[in-house]
């Protein structure tokens, strides 16, 4: 397991029967969590008072109940800062789990020696891009929802990046690969967080299982002759880290070589000593 474990900004408090308690910077928060199936003591006094709480629904999806909560608020990752706010869906727009991939990525650019050009597909609201561009990398940044490509922009102003080389993207990802690929365009580096299931612009349907393989293909296409990294991260349930190496080194090793080391991302809780699994990401470099 990656362990995120640098974070002063952000803290996993406790985590019982299907939720779990946060701290995003002086905001106590209580959101459900799948993951969380024990049912240990709630001892810490923050699941009796946090400024708001998400309670999913019946009939599916849910609702924050909001008790005392600024509408956002920032936090920061070292020099990074990134804009929260409770969003459909229970998510606040950051991934702190993610933050051991965001390190990864900056070691690998600043290490890199030369030039180093990214693509950042599904890229949310940008934490990687910022990571990648902090680092000394060109970033093409591409989500398909607009809302979240305008987020990420906030997020690199807020953590005076704006000058960096971030092209800002709104389009379908497996289009825009397959653009890229007729353009001749080409990347030192991936990045990509394809989610479980979604609908494209026109209604087209992605799943995971049935698309990712496809997918990698067309990514390999658009990357250089000597490629850097390529990091996958995965949130579905059933496909297990094993899985995301066996997808990129059947992949990405037949052209360029290189190895893949795939981990469950984890999250430290301070009441328990103990660590939340929060998906897997599978890291292929040549």
């Amino acid at each position: 397991m990656w362990f995120a474990d640098k974070w002063e900004d952000f803290e996993l408090i406790d985590c019982s029967r299907g939720e779990k308690l946060e701290r995003w910077g002086r905001e106590i928060l209580v959101r459900p969590d799948p993951q969380a199936i024990w049912d240990t003591p709630r001892e810490h006094k923050g699941w009796q008072s946090p400024g708001a709480k998400y309670t999913r629904s019946s009939s599916g999806g849910g609702s924050w109940e909001i008790r005392k909560l600024p509408e956002s608020w920032k936090i920061r990752y070292g020099d990074l800062t990134f804009n929260i706010k409770p969003m459909n869906f229970k998510h606040t727009g950051l991934f702190p789990e993610q933050s051991v991939n965001w390190d990864y990525i900056r070691e690998k650019i600043s290490s890199a020696g030369r030039p180093v050009n990214v693509l950042n597909l599904f890229a949310y609201t940008g934490a990687a891009t910022l990571a990648a561009a902090s680092a000394g990398a060109s970033v093409c940044h591409v989500d398909a929802a607009k809302g979240m490509v305008a987020w990420a922009k906030e997020n690199a102003k807020v953590s005076g990046l704006s000058d960096k080389p971030i092209r800002w993207i709104v389009d379908d990802c497996a289009k825009f690969v397959e653009r890229e690929i007729r353009r001749g365009r080409r990347y030192d580096a991936i990045i990509m967080d394809p989610p479980s299931y979604g609908r494209g612009p026109s209604g087209e349907i992605w799943k995971f299982e049935d698309n990712i393989y496809r997918f990698l293909e067309l990514c390999r296409e658009v990357l250089s002759d000597e490629p850097l990294f390529v990091v996958l991260n995965s949130y579905t349930t059933g496909v297990s880290p094993s899985t995301l190496t066996y997808l990129c080194q059947s992949i990405f090793k037949k052209r360029f070589g290189g190895k893949s080391r795939s981990e469950e991302l984890g999250l430290p809780v301070t009441m328990s000593g103990l660590n939340l699994p929060c998906g897997a990401t599978c890291r292929w470099e040549r």
